[in-house]
Parts: C-alpha cells; structure tokens; sequence
C-alpha cells in the first residue's frame, strides 16, 4: 500500500514538536493486509501529552486520510513514558477510528485494558515509518496479560456465538489468542488459523471462517462450531 510514509508526515504535522515515533502494526506489518477488507493500524508516541490542537489536527488527519485499498484506519496515541511502562490498563491520549460503519473518537481515556495487547503485536511484528524503532520505545508486555485479555474476549463471545457480522472475527481472533499461548509468537490472522487448523483438523470452523475473511463471501458458519472452538481455546490457553 502507498502512502504509509506520507501518513507519518502528516502526523509529524499535527504534532510538530515531541512526537517519538509513528508504527504501523497489524496487517500491513504481518502481511496479512487483504484490498478492501483490512485496516491501517497506527500508534503514534508523543513525549508529552497531547494539547487539544494536537488532537483535532489528529482527527482531522484520520478523517482526511487517503486510504487507498484499506478498508478503514485506526490511530492510537500515547505517551512515551506509557509506551515505556504501560501497566494492565494503561491511558490513552486519543484513539480515531474510521470504518465503513462509523466514526469512533476517544480523548484522554484514563485506562484501556486492551491496549497492552496493542502494543505487544506492535512491539513484536510493528515497524516504525518515523523515528524510533518499536523496541526501543515499547515496553516488554507481560505474556500472562496478553492471555489475560485474550480468556476475556474469549469468555465474552461465548455469549455471542449468535452474531454472524462478527463470527470470523471471533474464530480468527480465537485462533492468534491460541496460538500465542502455545508458541508466544504475535501473527496475523491467515497465519493462526493455518496454525490451529493443522492442530486440529477437525475444526473446520476454522477453514470456513478464513475463506469468509478473505473472500467476502457468506459461508456458513455455525454458532455451536464457534462455541466449540471457544471452549477448546479456552481449555488449552490457562497461563502456567
């Protein structure tokens, strides 16, 4: 995809003084990115903390971005001294989302469980279009809370087997939160569910909610088999 160096000089733009670093992460970064269907996942680290100039200018970036062929865009900020040492539920300084669905903005959010697994994938598979590398300005995460989150998640869906929209969202991601805990190794979708389908074959829940998320198209995908998946993930990732 072109354009990605451009968005780290329109965010050095918007943030003209203090700004650390810009990291693509996610499907750009793994390799995983698919026209049309995946995102432009951005962490911008500032020195200090952003003023509400900064802030709107950042929006308005988002907002205004060329995605090219990518579905949406979302952009994380914050601090270095968080990115450093984030905790279990670090702060964010702002969070913009675009999607076809809407527009998300999030300003000064004083604790965010799910970043922490954020910067992990960023840390591990990002790289930096602007300043330093990601392990030079993100903190190790601990494992234990990177699967911590992922039992969450996976508790949560277990009440939501139901929901079609999301069905191969909940496989896939089921599928990256097993494979991390078997291996300790961050991949994209494509990659985890190759991963869990060898493990287990018999799965083929596995299968059909990969070539949903590739192609569009709306193969079946039954709530009981998103269930069972569930439950076996949950079995086999308890942290030792």
């Amino acid at each position: 995809m072109d354009g990605q160096m451009d968005f780290a000089g329109q965010i050095a733009a918007a943030v003209p003084d203090g700004l650390v670093a810009v990291i693509l992460h996610g499907s750009l970064a793994t390799g995983d990115f698919l026209a049309g269907r995946s995102d432009v996942d951005l962490l911008a680290v500032v020195a200090t903390a952003v003023t509400d100039g900064q802030a709107g200018a950042l929006e308005r970036f988002v907002m205004g971005a060329d995605l090219g062929d990518a579905a949406g865009m979302d952009l994380h900020v914050v601090t270095a001294a968080v990115a450093a040492h984030p905790g279990q539920a670090p702060p964010v300084e702002l969070y913009v989302g675009r999607h076809p669905s809407g527009v998300e903005v999030d300003r000064d959010v004083a604790a965010d469980p799910d970043l922490p697994v954020e910067l992990a994938m960023a840390r591990a598979g990002g790289r930096s279009l602007l300043g330093a590398a990601p392990v030079e300005v993100i903190g190790e995460i601990p494992a234990g809370w990177v699967l911590d989150r992922g039992r969450h998640w996976l508790t949560v869906w277990q009440g939501l087997t139901d929901d079609d929209e999301h069905a191969a969202h909940m496989v896939l991601t089921a599928c990256r939160i097993w494979r991390f805990a078997a291996t300790g190794v961050h991949c994209g979708k494509g990659d985890a569910a190759r991963w869990a389908a060898a493990r287990d074959p018999s799965m083929e829940v596995i299968g059909a909610a990969l070539r949903r998320y590739t192609t569009g198209k709306r193969e079946s995908i039954q709530p009981a088999a998103i269930g069972g998946l569930l439950d076996r993930v949950l079995r086999d990732t308890v942290w030792r």
